[in-house]
């Protein structure tokens, strides 16, 4: 159909739907149209997520497809989910009202139907006042139901309808021509109340279940609300308000105490304490200095400052985090999609059994067979409703991947959630990740021989690492720098991976890099040497040489801090169970001295980007699920191939890219609350889905009226209306229980 460059993905709220049955007739109507890739549209938070080819398929034409379908999408995409929200309302204040109308009808007649059926025209009344309960209050059921069947389908309202139009139709009858079962010796029933009560517990389910599901993206509408409308900006000194959508990478603008920070930027004057806990989830305020970075959303407390904007508009922090985070509430866990098709094939099923209930009852039912034929059907298509079964994977997918952003661990998708249950192997690189990734030079010491050169080896030293790409290098440039070295030309610059660098200056080769380095071109180090930097390794030095042709010049002493919570991070994480290994590039005694400060037991040195994504696959031939953390460009190529990634907010974008899961606070510890969040998240959806199958397995035979036989028991339709809307609503609040879980 086209390269990926021609694909779009959009993201567009749904209108109208009203179960899970809907949500599978939008995605039908949908992915028929030559042009679209995918179609997913989840019921829970009513949007579509659709892969498309431009070249066939516009916007405008996937509306059509959903207008048909009886549905609606909202094309706005720069505003479409505050409509959607604001209908949503109207739709919300509709229906409590319009159930408020049909309660009041519906209370005369259940106690008429239940305790005065000898009053005077009783069944006239119920009659009278049923009507509207239906048809005005109740209308949306049915023009729904309408709807679908104009397209061969059936959903939801369907079951409603029917249940509650045969029980009305059939008490219709029962009123008006009594005589017909009179003549043959039976008395005429009539199920007013029956067909008015469901009516109205389903729309309090509805009422009951929309407060609860609007809770379920309670951590999705903090973040937007942290969107600012408005700036400062200053233009040649003065000061002027302006609205966020003016402002350009470049402004100047101005923050003063207690305010929203705008945009994405750095300090150009003023300092101030920063609150980033809607952002990273650290609850302790951050100092902000000149040229340190602060981002849009996050509350400025007592300072006031002025800042450079660089990234405004939806390349903003915030906004990629919303952004992210919506769309991972959108996206399905594989065991939605079985639940999806389980949900498209069951209200067919759910007509079929009402059918054979009905018919069944007609011919063992005995003196009173159609009466009860009716009731057993209108209660089986009553009872059935799969509302439960559509809401117990999106609800919960949406509180748990909305705690998670609150905490500051961005997931990317719905499958990563499933994914993190099994891993059971979990990889680590060590600088960036265990360590805090920001090397410094402890010494730089010259041999004896060089000493008096040691002006102009400073200057080669510091022309070489400048043009290397070695975080380590950076450490030597930044101690280099200060001591006012001037900058001198290097010709023949060579990078050799995982051994160092070289160049020429003068016509004299040099060397800078490990041991393997020096090996390769045959430069040797005396005895002494070789003693002292293996202590200096096991007390978690890393050790860059530097050589010319002929012999060692000297060598720099860099270390790398681990952080304050790493050891507690990998204690937190045995206690999960799970296997742990750190891959580093560094040598074999700083990575021991690393695993040891730690707590690790497995550890592999001296590893290339390749190696450590052959030792990725290396543990997934053993069987294992495994998980790999890392912050760089080196880590990209191992992350990708693991079943499960987690990347350090403060990597780089191609290891972000390719993660399941960024830490937006590169903090160990967010892993395995990471971790926690997705069994905790996916114990929920197992609840849920065994609740809402375990509810339909026991109420349908009860509902056909399997215990009738033995107990002389038949289920009411007005309590099986009562069982549906409950079971509803039980879902929802399971899922808003994952709120209270703690990480």
């Amino acid at each position: 159909m086209g390269s990926t460059k021609d694909i779009n993905t959009l993201n567009l709220p749904v209108l109208g739907m009203s179960c899970a049955g809907c949500a599978q007739s939008v995605e039908q109507s949908l992915t028929k149209l030559v042009g679209v890739e995918e179609a997913a549209v989840n019921y829970a938070n009513q949007s579509l997520k659709i892969t498309y080819n431009p070249k066939y398929i516009k916007p405008e034409l996937l509306q059509k497809a959903v207008q048909d379908a009886g549905y609606d999408l909202i094309l706005d995409d720069h505003d479409g989910a505050a409509k959607q929200e604001e209908l949503q309302q109207q739709n919300y204040k509709d229906l409590k009202r319009r159930l408020i109308y049909a309660a009041a009808l519906t209370l005369p007649i259940v106690i008429i139907g239940m305790f005065m059926m000898n009053l005077p025209y009783a069944n006239y009344i119920m009659f009278v006042l049923s009507t509207p309960v239906l048809f005005f209050f109740g209308q949306s059921f049915f023009s729904n139901a309408y709807k679908q069947a104009l397209h061969g389908r059936a959903n939801m309202d369907t079951l409603v309808a029917l249940s509650t139009g045969t029980a009305y139709i059939f008490s219709t009858f029962n009123t008006f021509y009594p005589s017909f079962w009179h003549e043959r010796g039976l008395h005429p029933h009539v199920y007013f109340e029956a067909a008015a009560v469901v009516i109205v517990f389903i729309m309090l389910g509805k009422v009951l279940e929309s407060g609860a599901k609007a809770n379920t993206s309670t951590a999705i509408k903090k973040l937007m609300g942290l969107q600012p409308k408005t700036l400062i900006l200053i233009e040649a000194g003065t000061e002027r308000e302006i609205n966020i959508d003016q402002v350009k990478p470049g402004d100047v603008v101005l923050v003063r105490p207690g305010q929203q920070v705008p945009v994405d930027g750095q300090l150009l004057e003023g300092s101030s304490y920063v609150d980033e806990s809607m952002i990273t989830g650290e609850p302790v305020a951050v100092a902000k200095r000149k040229d340190d970075r602060v981002f849009a959303g996050t509350i400025n407390q007592k300072g006031s400052f002025r800042m450079i904007a660089a990234k405004v508009g939806s390349e903003t922090m915030l906004a990629q985090i919303i952004r992210l985070v919506q769309e991972a509430q959108g996206s399905k866990a594989p065991i939605q999609k079985l639940v999806d098709k389980i949900a498209g094939i069951f209200v067919p099923v759910v007509l079929g059994i009402a059918l054979l209930t009905f018919l069944l009852w007609m011919v063992l039912g005995g003196d009173n067979a159609l009466t009860q034929g009716i009731l057993a059907m209108v209660t089986v298509l009553v009872i059935a409703c799969p509302c439960a079964l559509g809401l117990a994977t999106p609800t919960a997918l949406m509180v748990g991947i909305g705690k998670g952003a609150e905490h500051g661990i961005l997931i990317k998708n719905a499958e990563a959630l499933e994914l993190g249950l099994k891993v059971n192997a979990l990889i680590f690189d060590k600088t960036g990740t265990i360590t805090e990734g920001t090397p410094e030079v402890s010494k730089l010491y010259y041999l004896e021989h060089a000493k008096a050169q040691e002006a102009e080896l400073n200057e080669v030293l510091l022309a070489l690492e400048k043009q290397s790409e070695h975080p380590l290098a950076g450490a030597i440039v930044q101690f280099l720098q200060p001591l006012g070295t001037e900058n001198i030309r290097i010709e023949d610059f060579q990078s050799v991976t995982g051994q160092g660098i070289s160049g020429s200056y003068h016509g004299r080769k040099y060397f800078v890099g490990n041991r393997k380095l020096l090996q390769e071109n045959n430069i040797s180090l005396d005895v002494a040497l070789v003693e002292q930097e293996t202590s200096l390794q096991e007390a978690a030095q890393t050790l860059i040489y530097f050589a010319d042709a002929q012999q060692l010049l000297g060598f720099a002493c860099i270390a790398d801090q681990i952080k304050s919570n790493s050891a507690a991070a990998i204690a937190a994480l045995k206690r999960q169970h799970i296997e742990l290994y750190m891959l580093t590039g560094d040598n074999e005694q700083t990575a021991a001295a690393v695993a040891r400060e730690v707590g690790l037991e497995h550890f592999k040195a001296n590893m290339l980007p390749e190696d450590k994504a052959s030792f990725v696959q290396v543990l997934q031939g053993q069987g294992k699920t495994v998980a790999m953390i890392g912050d760089g460009i080196n880590d990209s190529q191992a992350l990708a191939l693991a079943d499960f990634s987690i990347a350090m907010g403060k990597g780089s974008d191609i290891a972000i890219d390719v993660a399941n899961i960024t830490l937006v606070r590169s903090d160990l510890m967010q892993v395995p609350r990471a971790l926690q969040l997705s069994k905790q998240t996916v114990k929920t959806i197992r609840q849920n889905l065994f609740w809402a199958f375990i509810y339909n397995l026991i109420g349908i035979p009860i509902a056909a009226g399997i215990l009738y036989p033995s107990y002389g028991f038949l289920l009411n339709p007005m309590i099986a209306g009562a069982a549906m809307a409950l079971s509803s609503v039980s879902v929802v609040a399971n899922s808003l229980r994952l709120k209270l879980v703690k990480l």
